[in-house]
């Protein structure tokens, strides 16, 4: 029973099912797993063991009595501490919340808890989610699996470097600028951002909002595919909520790539690179290509994500946190006091422009998807970086500003609306992962699946695990 933490989702959630394994069992083996390796990568911040224990007795007892079971019976799961959690302290990475217990569940959580997963605890972030590495200063510094001295990525770190570790099966987590992707790069796991409104952000200051979203993690495609199944479906409450049912995406995920049209952006436009990076993806082209695809080099036009994305993302946090920081500036670090700050500089007009100029983007993809089925491109510009740094301070030789600029290969494709996937494409010479960033056209997220699925059997790069 020791090695039900290596077991993927799918496995583990079919071996409950059949009564092979109870979730007591299951639960147990990832609570002394989470005990074993937890405090070499600080992924888990927040833990419940007993009332997970009790949670898992339950579930077993309605089991044996007749009761049905849930897609996600019995399996573990960690949430981020971004995402609400009725009656466990929720912090956001922030000290202003270090003792906050929130008195209702977001919506991505209750669907998982409603879904029959069992709740172990909270997964560490970056402050209020800002930056895409995971460190505060309630928690630390969540570290890499694969290496401990590297960055887990961020902002769901602590859900990828769980997941990479086998400290969970499953993860939830969230994407404005790479949050999803960028994490699951670094650590060697999948992450998938929905198309936005795919899974409802409930409740949400802003319900209008299509640059973050929520979304699954997991160590494969198809378990991705099974957390989406529960996670995605409409509700009311939101505006830009997508009607498919979750069920949709429990089709199988087998797909014959023959003439699919690809479009290869080694650096999305001319973005720096580190040369490890470019090197370890250079070799997906021809994977698309012995898969039956049509492979092309093109990029969309992305010449004006830069100021969509920045612009519209520093009028969030000034909206969101700006009262906040000025009651109390001392409680924030200074690159999101700096993203705050920006967006004070703005007017009514910038904000305005900036949402033409995405119109104009949208409509330009639009044509590029009429040529093009797929884009594969990096998800990240580096590969993990030592854990110590705040942010890396060049890529390549160009010198990056700002805690947001290495992150413009995962954010200029936030603003496109479709769905995007990481998928693990190898390991540097020293052994760090890297991902493969797989985007389709808006609202074609069970595709993106499946071609991801198609890459993922055709390398088996997710199947290497860390030495812990």
């Amino acid at each position: 029973m020791d090695e039900l933490w290596a077991l993927d989702a799918t496995e583990l959630a079919d071996r409950l099912r059949r009564r092979d394994v109870s979730a007591r069992e299951v639960v147990a083996a990832h609570l002394a797993r989470i005990e074993q390796v937890n405090p070499t990568i600080n992924a888990i911040v927040t833990l419940d063991a007993e009332g997970a224990l009790d949670a898992a007795a339950a579930a077993d007892e309605a089991l044996a009595g007749g009761a049905e079971p849930g897609p996600l019976h019995g399996l573990p799961i960690a949430f981020k501490d971004t995402h609400d959690t009725a009656g466990m302290r929720t912090t956001y990475g922030s000290p202003l919340f270090a003792d906050h217990v929130p008195a209702a569940n977001t919506l991505i959580v209750q669907r998982i808890a409603d879904a029959g997963a069992i709740r172990v605890g909270k997964t560490n972030v970056p402050e209020f989610a800002a930056g895409s590495h995971t460190f505060n200063t309630l928690f630390g510094v969540t570290r890499n699996p694969y290496d401990p001295t590297r960055s887990a990525g961020g902002s769901s770190g602590g859900a990828a470097a769980a997941l990479a570790a086998r400290l969970l099966p499953i993860a939830d987590g969230s994407d404005m600028g790479g949050s999803l992707r960028n994490p699951a790069s670094f650590c060697n796991v999948v992450g998938f951002r929905p198309t936005p409104g795919r899974v409802p952000t409930v409740p949400t200051d802003d319900p209008w909002d299509t640059l973050g979203t929520s979304g699954p993690m997991a160590r494969t495609v198809a378990d991705v595919a099974l957390l989406l199944s529960v996670v995605a479906g409409p509700d009311p409450r939101s505006p830009i909520a997508l009607d498919d049912p979750g069920a949709t995406f429990r089709a199988p995920l087998a797909a014959d790539l023959g003439g699919v049209r690809v479009a290869w952006s080694p650096d999305l436009g001319g973005l720096p690179l580190d040369p490890d990076v470019r090197a370890v993806l250079s070799g997906a082209p021809g994977v698309f290509t012995a898969l039956g695809a049509h492979v092309d080099a093109a990029t969309p036009d992305l010449t004006e994500a830069e100021l969509v994305f920045r612009t519209l993302r520093a009028n969030a946090f000034e909206v969101a946190y700006g009262a906040t920081f000025d009651e109390q500036p001392e409680q924030f670090k200074p690159a999101l006091a700096w993203n705050i700050s920006q967006g004070r500089t703005l007017s009514r007009g910038d904000v305005g422009r900036a949402r033409t100029a995405w119109g104009r983007l949208y409509t330009a993809a639009a044509a590029f998807w009429d040529t093009y089925d797929v884009l594969i491109a990096p998800v990240s510009q580096v590969p993990p970086f030592p854990a110590d740094w705040e942010y890396p301070r060049t890529v390549g030789e160009a010198e990056q500003h700002s805690y947001l600029d290495w992150m413009r290969s995962a954010y200029h494709v936030t603003v496109l609306g479709a769905p995007a996937i990481s998928v693990p494409a190898g390991f540097t010479p020293t052994g760090l992962p890297v991902g493969l960033q797989i985007v389709t056209r808006p609202r074609s997220d069970l595709f993106t699946l499946r071609v991801a699925a198609a890459f993922e059997a055709a390398t088996n790069h997710g199947r290497h695990r860390p030495t812990l």
